[in-house]
């Protein structure tokens, strides 16, 4: 058994969520679990990423201390994170207690938004570890709440070890009819992959420098172009139709500055591209024309385009990374 502990407070050595959690890993230890602890406040700048070691986990703790008011921000980007990028299946099966201590007034609002936000993520919740400390020496003194927090830890254990059912939540609901993820389901894979873009500062940045450069490389070349919406890019995407045996879709890009969209319509006739108003595509994608001209000079791909940030589209995800494959631009 593996659990996996995300401590989402300040670090400092009187803070007594961190006692808590210690006083629980000596126990799980004890019962030859797997720990692996989280300093949320360490990984800032990885946050984006940490929905990825929920994979091999049997169960997690998330801990935090209310020092004004709520969860905290590192958390709370923890959550954020699990939402855009978690592996939802994975979720849906994970054990979670929330462990929140409280120097001030709130751990039991703090504790329910943990709780809530596990539900609605897909996940299950057990009971809380909650308590407001005013003097941390007499709180880590007191062996009635050491052997407290020892037998939830024991409760955690077992509730993981047996596969504990609980009753049906509404939040379980709401997330299945409300809350939907806007945009495009994507697997765990590009997941992991996007998230890993999301905070890698040196990526994004280098994005940005790339896009001003090839902004200015292809400005001049943009204002020699035929404004024409009858005909601008629709040769492009002729000249590099590459047909594909039974593949058929329909694409609309909403392209800045255009009245109209562009419709790309690959059937069994062949390649179709015009301007006009079409409601229903498989794919729909916004893009700007300085990307779009990147795109059809072969510099960047639509994958990357998508990946980056600089498209956006919602649809069949697999038709949007056969775009590449029917319009290969960077060959």
């Amino acid at each position: 058994m593996k659990i996996n502990i995300y401590y989402g407070g300040r670090g400092l050595i009187d803070d007594p969520t961190l006692y808590v959690i210690s006083k629980m890993q000596e126990i799980f230890q004890e019962l030859n679990v797997k720990i692996e602890r989280y300093n949320l406040f360490e990984q800032k700048n990885k946050i984006a990423t940490l929905p990825q070691t929920l994979k091999d986990a049997d169960g997690i703790i998330l801990a935090t201390t209310v020092e004004w008011y709520g969860i905290g921000g590192y958390m709370q980007q923890f959550l954020d994170a699990c939402w855009l990028y978690g592996d939802k299946t994975k979720i849906s099966g994970l054990y979670m207690r929330p462990v929140v201590m409280s120097t001030t007034y709130g751990e039991k609002e703090a504790s329910l938004t943990l709780s809530n936000a596990w539900e609605i993520l897909g996940g299950i919740p057990l009971s809380s570890i909650v308590g407001y400390v005013d003097d941390v020496i007499a709180f880590e003194m007191n062996e009635g709440f050491a052997n407290l927090i020892e037998r939830k830890a024991e409760n955690t254990y077992r509730a993981i070890s047996q596969r504990l059912v609980g009753l049906p939540s509404s939040n379980h609901a709401v997330k299945k009819t409300v809350l939907r993820t806007k945009g495009i389901e994507l697997t765990p894979q590009e997941s992991e992959q996007l998230s890993k873009y999301a905070s890698d500062d040196m990526y994004v940045k280098k994005q940005k420098e790339d896009i001003q450069e090839l902004s200015s490389l292809f400005k001049g070349m943009m204002n020699k172009k035929d404004n024409n919406e009858s005909t601008e890019f629709i040769e492009e995407f002729k000249a590099k139709y590459t047909p594909e045996t039974d593949f058929q879709a329909i694409y609309k890009f909403v392209i800045s500055d255009k009245k109209k969209p562009l419709i790309v319509d690959i059937g069994i006739g062949g390649l179709e591209c015009y301007y006009g108003n079409l409601e229903s595509a498989d794919v729909s994608a916004k893009i700007s024309k300085d990307i779009m001209n990147q795109i059809l000079s072969g510099r960047i791909t639509f994958q990357r385009a998508f990946m980056s940030g600089q498209m956006t589209a919602k649809g069949d995800f697999k038709l949007l990374r056969m775009l590449d494959v029917v319009f290969p631009f960077g060959e």
